[in-house]
């Protein structure tokens, strides 16, 4: 990867582009919260539900192309691909991090 991610942030997108749920789900937080185009998620088991089932099921891979600190948050875009409709898409990542852990993500088109 070219661009310099949070380390949390990194070993999310580097799990993320091996399909790995474990890995995924390593970085956030036990209380985390994951918005995905407005619909909350809270915590690891409803986190690695969302993984399983939006992630995994359709091989989307997020790879980041720009990042930059905005208001205390780490916003990361670029393209998904997968097996999905309209792959890829690009989406922008909001990351609140907190004692070196993810402790929230947006996540919007």
């Amino acid at each position: 990867m070219s661009i310099e991610l949070p380390k949390p942030i990194a070993d999310y997108v580097e799990a993320n582009a091996q399909l790995d749920v474990d890995g995924m789900l390593k970085p956030f937080a036990a209380d985390a919260v994951l918005l995905d185009n407005g619909k909350p998620h809270k915590g690891h088991a409803e986190l690695r539900a969302l993984f399983e089932d939006e992630v995994i099921a359709v091989k989307a891979i997020f790879t980041p192309d720009t990042v930059r600190d905005e208001n205390g948050q780490v916003v990361a875009e670029g393209p998904a691909h997968g097996d999905f409709k309209g792959s890829p898409i690009r989406f922008t990542y909001r990351f609140t991090l907190e004692h070196d852990a993810i402790k929230a993500l947006e996540i919007t088109l």
